[in-house]
C-alpha cells in the first residue's frame, strides 16, 4: 500500500478543508465507438432477461451485452 494511501486510512478529509484551492476543471469525454444491434426476442424470454438483469442489479442491454460477450469468447 502507498504512503499516501495509509495517510488517508488514518486521516479525515475534513480536517484539511481549508487547505485545498479550488480549480476549474473541464472534462471531454468521447462516447466509445458503438454499434446497435436490434434483436427481437419472444415476450417470455425478454421477460426472464428483465428479471435476471434486475436481480442483479444491471440493465437488460448490459445483461445481454454480458452474455453475448462471454458467449463469444468461448467460441472458437
Amino acid at each position: 500500500m502507498s504512503e499516501e494511501a495509509k495517510f488517508w486510512d488514518t486521516h479525515s478529509l475534513a480536517d484539511y478543508w481549508s487547505s485545498f484551492k479550488k480549480i476549474d476543471l473541464s472534462v471531454e469525454l468521447q462516447k466509445p465507438k458503438e454499434e446497435t444491434l436490434i434483436v427481437r426476442l419472444q415476450k417470455g424470454i425478454k421477460n426472464r432477461l428483465e428479471r435476471i438483469a434486475k436481480s442483479k442489479g444491471i440493465s437488460v442491454s448490459s445483461l445481454a451485452r454480458l452474455w453475448i460477450t462471454e458467449k463469444l469468447q468461448s467460441v472458437k
